[in-house]
């Protein structure tokens, strides 16, 4: 059995435009295109941008999953360490958020008690001695 582009896209629950980038960036092969009719995706092309999107729902990169899909089945150690990688760096981008909340908090509470004509938070973001991105 085969797909048209678009029964591929809504069997993987992406959008047509999402299926061409993939084919373009090397994530999805493109079938020939037969003389008469429309191109034609095994239906495994469903599996494979389901994995796609379920990879990125992980916060794995199109690079990362490129990678990731090039190393195969057979190369479990190679994948847990791309796992691992980006495990630690998911860590790091949640201490850097958590920062963030905290000076939201504090200058959320500032505003709270603030009863002057002026914002306070406006003020706390404009001078240079608050944490900055």
């Amino acid at each position: 059995m085969s797909l048209t582009i678009g029964k591929l896209a809504c069997a993987a629950s992406v959008n047509i435009e999402t299926v061409r980038y993939y084919q373009r960036i090397g994530l999805l092969q493109e079938p020939d295109k037969p003389q008469i009719g429309y191109r034609q995706y095994p239906v495994t092309d469903v599996a494979r941008l389901r994995f796609v999107k379920r990879a990125q729902y992980l916060g794995f990169t199109l690079k990362e999953i490129v990678e990731l899909l090039s190393l195969g089945e057979d190369r479990c150690e190679s994948v847990k360490v791309l796992a691992e990688q980006k495990r630690d760096r998911i860590k790091i981008q949640i201490r850097g958020l958590e920062s963030i909340h905290a000076v939201l908090l504090r200058l959320i509470e500032g505003c709270a008690t603030d009863q002057a004509q002026h914002c306070s938070m406006i003020d706390a973001l404009s001078h240079e001695d608050n944490q900055s991105p």
